[in-house]
């Protein structure tokens, strides 16, 4: 249930894989588009991803009502889809001189494709892996043609029945893919945190044992931090530069010190999860010695009896644990024990320890 991207581990015994997405947040500015690269790797991604894809291959010129976004909660209401797409296009010219710099940088760069003309572009670009979006997962042939190139392919599964994930997953392995991974996802932009159902995580990497993640559209970072406790393997967020300069994502897409933050903190919950262990570990050695424990808190003298007024839970931790408290009270001190001795077994059977 894992594999390797140049080097880099992906599958729930290694970090969270990060994914800067640029999308359109470039705004048809490929010196925008370099610096987001560069931006992008100082955040500490592992990659930062593209999109391949012209305006006709997407959808039709058309002002028809089925051309023409009619969702009131969407910021694109009203657009003509073939419009969207020419605004949030990412040239094809651009594309060798983004994923040269991704390489300066030390980033994986790489793209999803929305049409088998964008695969054998992408080819000729020797992309490392691709990515299927939400809305093309039910292109199985896309899909096939995709696993075919013998490279790792990352599946969103958006608005996917669990049937219709079970025939992408069917594609894959019948297409002689075995290095995938599913990302949850919730098709709408932003996605509110209550509709992003990331408890759905670890039964889709046991359903499909496969690394699963998140493509996450909230706002902020916490369903994606959250993510990772669940068993994300791989997270990818929008990128832009400066949310008030717009673009086409922008408003739900992570700035540079937000991006930052998620590196950081997906790694630090990653870290966290360790293994199941009750008691302390090495690094709290020193600090078993801060619990509480039985001590002498009177002078004691020989032949006394032990009792509340002298025994005593106290920090530090060096006597015996105050459940033993109810053992002594009641007995009588074999010898003279001065206040401030820590409780120890040789005060019952009477053998002196240097007390």
């Amino acid at each position: 249930m894992e594999f390797s991207i140049q080097g880099r581990r992906i599958g729930s015994g290694h970090p969270p894989f990060i994914i800067a997405e640029m999308s359109g947040n470039h705004n048809q500015s490929l010196t925008r588009a370099l610096t987001m690269v560069d931006h992008a790797a100082a955040c500490g991604v592992d990659a930062l991803k593209i999109q391949t894809y012209k305006p006709e291959t997407m959808t039709l010129s058309s002002t028809r009502p089925d051309f023409v976004i009619k969702d009131e909660q969407s910021q694109w209401d009203g657009k003509k889809l073939y419009d969207l797409y020419e605004e949030a296009k990412t040239p094809w010219e651009w594309h060798e001189k983004v994923f040269s710099r991704c390489r300066e940088a030390g980033i994986i760069g790489f793209s999803t494709p929305f049409d088998e003309s964008a695969v054998d572009f992408l080819e000729a670009c020797h992309v490392p892996l691709y990515k299927i979006s939400s809305f093309e997962n039910t292109d199985l042939s896309l899909i096939e043609k995709v696993v075919k190139t013998g490279k790792p392919v990352i599946i969103s599964t958006g608005m996917a029945s669990l049937s219709e994930v079970e025939d992408m997953v069917k594609t894959v392995r019948d297409s002689g893919g075995s290095q995938f991974v599913l990302l949850k996802c919730t098709s709408t932009y932003p996605a509110p945190p209550a509709h992003s159902n990331i408890s759905t995580i670890p039964h889709m990497a046991q359903t499909f044992s496969c690394p699963v993640g998140l493509s996450d559209h909230t706002l902020g970072i916490g369903a994606a931090v959250g993510s990772v406790a669940l068993g994300a393997s791989v997270i990818e967020k929008h990128f832009v530069l400066d949310r008030s300069e717009g673009g086409v994502d922008a408003s739900f897409s992570l700035e540079p010190s937000e991006m930052k933050q998620l590196v950081q903190e997906s790694k630090n919950v990653w870290q966290a999860m360790g293994r199941i262990s009750y008691g302390d570990t090495p690094e709290d050695e020193r600090a078993r010695n801060y619990r509480r424990s039985l001590y002498i808190s009177k002078d004691v003298k020989k032949g006394e009896t032990f009792t509340d007024e002298n025994i005593r839970a106290v920090r530090p931790g060096y006597g015996l644990l105050p459940k033993y408290k109810s053992v002594f009270l009641g007995k009588r001190a074999p010898f003279a024990i001065s206040k401030g001795t820590p409780l120890s077994w040789n005060m019952l059977t009477g053998r002196r320890n240097d007390v």
